[in-house]
């Protein structure tokens, strides 16, 4: 997989989990995704308990990553027939690094958040 990383903020703008999930498009929505999170707190507990297993749609994944929350060290990690092809994780409230098998996925994230840098 390539990578890619980005500032979380964008001026008073912070990019959250369920906007980098919208910015995936259709490939996103075919997912499955299971998230961890070293926070402590009930969302958090809520997204480990939907990650079990096969993990959840990435429909239960957006409602309980509403556009007002922010996740501090997280990664959600997106499987296609149970192989790993997009790892998301946000690095300590300030950056994003996004890990992805298909380049395309990549691009559009370039052009949506330009003045990324490759990992």
């Amino acid at each position: 997989m390539r990578g890619i990383t980005f500032p979380a903020w964008r001026g008073p703008h912070y990019v959250t989990l369920a906007e980098l999930l919208v910015g995936l498009g259709r490939y996103g929505l075919g997912l499955r995704w299971r998230v961890e999170c070293d926070e402590h707190w009930d969302l958090p507990a809520e997204l480990e308990r939907h990650s079990a297993g096969e993990g959840m749609d990435a429909l239960t994944l957006l409602s309980l990553t509403t556009p007002a929350v922010q996740l501090i060290d997280a990664e959600a990690c997106g499987f296609a027939e149970g192989v790993l092809v997009v790892v998301l994780t946000e690095v300590d409230g300030s950056l994003w690094e996004v890990r992805a098998a298909d380049e395309r996925v990549l691009s559009e994230l370039r052009h949506h958040y330009p003045g990324t840098t490759a990992l």
